[in-house]
Parts: C-alpha cells; structure tokens; sequence
C-alpha cells in the first residue's frame, strides 16, 4: 500500500483559519476543495433551492391537484435504504401536507426485480390507486411506465440515477412528470443527490404550491387567512430520513447533501425525529444523542438494507413510518436479527469466496485483472457485499453471481460488482455486451458499483471478457494501492475533545473522513479476537492505544501510518485510541 497526502491549498486554509474555523479543521476542509467558510454554512436557508430542479414545480402541481381531488395515491419504491427512507419521507410528507388516501408497494428483490415494472404498474391499478409515484427508481422504466400510463394512471417519477442511453441517445419514460436532477436539461447543482432528497424537495415544492393556494395560514398575522385555511406543517421531522438516507446511499456530500444530513442530525438531538429512528439506534448498540453520519452509514442503514436482501423491505419502510414506539422497537428488533442473519451469511460466502478467488493464481503472482466468482449455494441478497469485500482484499474489480430465486428463473444468475478507481465498471459492462451479444440478459450501474444477470452457462464467457477488458483498460499506476490522507497529526490536538470534534462534523462519500499519516513507533503488539492486531504506540514520542481490524500480520518497531483519530472509553475512563486504516508496504 502506498499512503499519498492529500493535496490543499494553504491560502484557502489560511482564509478558512482566518474566518474562525479551528486551524486543524480548516486544514482539512481546504484539502476537501472549501474555499470559504460560507460553504460551511448548514442552514436551512443555504440549500440549492428546489425551483432549479427541472420538474419540481409540475410535480407540485400535479400533486397539489389530486390532493384538491382527494385522489389515492401510490408510492413505488425501491429495496434499499434510500428507497425505503424516500417512501417514508413520500408517505409522511403527503399526510402532512394533507393527502388522505397514500398507500406503497415495494418491489421484492428476488420476484419482481428493480424498478417500476409493467407488473407492479397493474398492482398499483389494481390497488385502486389514481396517481402512481415512484421514489429512487422509474428514470429508467420505459416498459413500465408505458403501462402504467396505458391503464390510465397519473405517472410522477422522482429519481436521482442516470436516465436509459442507447447508442448515445437518452431515453426518458413517458411518464406525466419526470423529477431528477440528472435528466438532460435540469440546471439543479447537486447532481449527487439522493432519491430521499430529491422526493424532500418535491414535498418543498408542494408546501409551496399549496401555500399559494390559500391551503395554509398566512404566516403574517396581518395578511387574512382563506377560508378553511390550517396552519402550514413543517417538513423539517423528516430530515433524518433524508440524512440516513443519503449517506446509506454513499452519494457524494456536496455542499447541499451535507447541508441535509446536518440538519438531519441536529433533529435527531432536539427530539424532532420518527420513532423508528430512535429505536434503530437503540437496536444497534449506539446513542442518538452523540449521532453522527458514520452511525447513518454502519449502524442504521446496514439493518434496514437487510430487509431489503433477505426478507421484505416492508419491515424496514414500517419501522421508518409508524409513530408507535412500542411497534417500532419491535421492527428495529426484527430489523436487527435480520441483519445478523445477513452478516452470518455474508462471512460464509466471503470465506468461500475467498478460498476460490485465491485458487486463481498462485501465492508468487500477482491477482487476475478482474475476479468473477459464482457458488451454487450463494445468496443473490448479499452478492453485492461479498464482492465489496473481494474488491477490496484484492484491489481488483470483482463480480459475484448467485443462482436466481424467483421461480422459474434457476437457470439463470444474479451478479453484483464493485470496482477500483480508474475502472468503470458499467462502461466496462457494455462493452462486454457489444463484444459478447447475448451474454448480458440485464445490465446496469454507474463508475463504481454495477449488476447484471446472465444465463449460468455463460459464466465462462462472463469471465474471461470480463478480465479481458480490464487487462486493456487497468494500468500498472491503477492496481497499486493507494489511500490519501491528511498527513501528520500536530501533537497538541491528540485529545478526546479534538475527536469528538471529527466525529461530530459530517464527513461520507467525496467528502472523506481524516486519516492522518505519519512514523509511528510500535512499542507492543498481540492478536485478540485471533483476527485483530491491538497495539501500543508512540506518536511524537506520547505514548497511544491502537487498533488494526482485520490485520494479524506482526508490524516492525517503525512503520508509516495511516489511522483515524477516535475517543475511546474504557471503566469510564476516555482516552485517545488510533484506529489503523493502512500501514505502508502492507
């Protein structure tokens, strides 16, 4: 591993330091590319407003008239943590703003597939619903929209992924309103916004559009109020959904989307947040009190993605919407047992897929370009994970495939990949289909993260093109291993409360959190757990705990460090602990 420093301006650092921000922070948020700290400004009045977002307003229209008309409306969403909380904030923010009839369905991930399909367009017919909204998904259901459409539903698409291309040209589902900051024309600045954020933003439009209608009390006393008007609801108890949300989605934290999740911390710590919520951190073992986005990202949003992998995301989007806290504790329960379920399953398939991924070459050779693995007894909920894993234990794209569960479908596999930087895997996916016409029945995803579906039989097929065209596209530069950092550490701010500090502020994808990097003496060291590696340290010649998860290999006396500052409490004592993300040669 190569440990790199990231590089900063020292005249935006200066500016920052300059403006009142702690020296240290203003370090590392010019080397996050801030300039001023007014991009620091998390306010409500600070976010991109919601009339830049092409569709918006039509949405509010649309949605301001079939409320007027007191018609039913149906969420579509989609299976993970951000479809779950986008139908939450939907199915919520509708009721506030005063819908009577919001009903959703939630597509099952092994029968019905992803997205808006023209068999969950009749279930919401037959559901008796009169407008159809989809939240996280629907950029990209042509067929389904078409039938939603064709049955005489009112179509609202509310997503945030990149619309259908063929052959260069964009194909947009003919839906009544499109809502999506990626759609070809939209001038909405974050482009990384979440499905949770885009549908929060829709529900802004609406509260707006009602607003002019007379539905709410003049928030001037002196202004008369129409006839039947009731005082305008407040949309801001839904920000915590929208920050779990998006960082469970690992969409980048732009100015806007940490804007979202801060404020959806603030709540969380002012007693403005839905039941199940707090239950959640309860079943997690975490205090909502000291909330930050890492607990978003590795404690609440792995256990409602699992409902989404191996049961019914019903439970999760439950959990999210019921103001009952004895039923939500029982949700967040069963939400947590499902989530150790998929861990167990998950380390089983990791280890096997370890174990073959390493009969790919030999102990003296380098890894294969690319890895696809595929196991009868693999579980398609969780292939996305194991090849997660696999990626990063090799730096290697990997692809992990299972056999289908829906009914009639045997022959075919489920395969889920992850790749490094410099390799993207969808266009490497497409490329593979124009080689290879037939392989891929489905394909789809972005740069990092991609799915397909292909008869077993083509396995063979799958793998070999695929470690073809990553040894054209991956160069030496690209499979070494590297992780940025933020340098040394200044001795004065090794302390519990500069920790709290870091851990307090929002940090997630673009927008990493500190690692710092320097020499570090290792004083002592002993496996516990048989698969950590606890230390004793010296760091500026002070001596320091810490920790390697998933590292047994003994260290030299010296090494270059990575590690992340954290507060750690033992027999209700704190102190400073360094958590090791990589040491350099290892």
């Amino acid at each position: 591993m190569k440990l790199i420093v990231r590089e900063t301006s020292p005249r935006a650092a200066f500016a920052l330091e300059e403006a009142g921000v702690h020296p240290l922070l203003a370090r590392l948020y010019a080397a996050r590319g801030v300039h001023s700290k007014e991009e620091l400004d998390d306010g409500l009045g600070k976010l991109l407003p919601p009339s830049t977002m092409q569709g918006c307003q039509a949405a509010a229209v649309l949605l301001a008239d079939a409320i007027a008309a007191n018609k039913k409306l149906c969420i579509v969403a989609d299976y993970d943590c951000d479809g779950a909380t986008a139908c939450a904030v939907a199915v919520r923010g509708l009721r506030l703003l005063g819908a009577q009839q919001v009903d959703y369905i939630v597509p099952d991930r092994v029968v019905d597939g992803y997205g808006l399909t023209a068999p969950i367009a009749q279930r919401v017919k037959d559901s008796g619903a009169d407008v159809l909204i989809t939240v996280d998904n629907g950029i990209a259901s042509v067929e389904g929209v078409a039938r939603a459409k064709a049955l005489g539903l009112q179509v609202l698409v509310t997503d945030h992924h990149l619309p259908a291309q063929k052959d260069g040209q964009v194909y947009l589902p003919d839906a009544d309103v499109i809502v999506n900051p990626n759609q070809p024309g939209c001038s909405f600045e974050s482009k990384s916004i979440a499905g949770v954020g885009v549908m929060f933003y829709v529900l802004l439009a609406l509260r707006a559009e009602l607003r002019t209608r007379g539905v709410f009390e003049s928030a001037d006393a002196a202004a008369p109020s129409a006839n039947g008007a009731r005082p305008q609801p407040k949309l801001d108890v839904l920000l915590p959904l929208v920050a779990l949300g998006t960082v469970a989605d690992v969409v980048k934290l732009d100015s806007n989307n940490r804007r979202l999740v801060s404020q959806g911390l603030k709540r969380l710590k002012t007693q403005a947040f839905p039941a199940g919520i707090a239950s959640l951190f309860v079943a997690a073992g975490r205090k909502r009190e000291l909330a930050s986005a890492f607990d978003f990202g590795f404690a609440l949003g792995p256990r409602i993605n699992a409902a989404g992998r191996l049961d019914d995301m019903r439970l999760g989007i439950e959990c999210l919407l019921t103001d009952d806290s004895a039923r939500a504790d029982e949700l967040a329960k069963l939400l947590d047992g499902i989530n150790r379920t998929r861990r167990d399953i998950e380390a089983g398939m990791r280890e096997q897929a370890e174990l073959a991924a390493e009969t790919m070459f030999d102990e003296s050779e380098e890894p294969p370009s690319a890895v696809a693995i595929f196991d009868p007894d693999f579980h398609e909920g969780v292939v996305g994970i194991v090849a997660s894993r696999i990626k990063d234990k090799l730096h290697r794209p990997a692809f992990v495939f299972a056999p289908s569960g829906a009914e009639g479908q045997e022959h075919l596999l489920k395969g889920s990949g992850r790749s490094i930087a410099g390799f993207h895997l969808r266009d490497a996916l497409d490329y593979i289909a124009k080689q290879h016409p037939g392989v891929l029945l489905r394909f789809g995803g972005h740069a990092m993260a991609a799915g397909c579906t292909i008869e077993e039989e083509n396995f063979d097929t799958f793998e070999a093109a695929l470690q073809d065209v990553a040894a054209q596209w991956i160069d030496k530069a690209t499979l070494l291993r590297r992780l940025e950092t933020d340098g040394p550490l200044p001795a004065e701010y090794r302390r519990t409360d500069m920790a709290d500090t870091l851990n307090q502020t929002v940090w997630g994808q673009g927008f990493a959190p500190p690692v710092f990097c320097e020499e570090i003496e290792v004083v002592s060291q002993r496996l516990v757990g048989e698969k950590h590696l606890s230390l004793q340290l010296k760091h500026q010649g002070q001596p320091v705990d810490g920790i390697w998860f998933g590292h047994t290999e003994p260290l030299p006396a010296k090494v270059k460090m990575a590690f992340r500052m954290e507060a750690d409490e033992w027999q209700g004592v704190r102190r400073v602990k360094f958590f090791v993300e990589g040491v350099e040669g290892f």
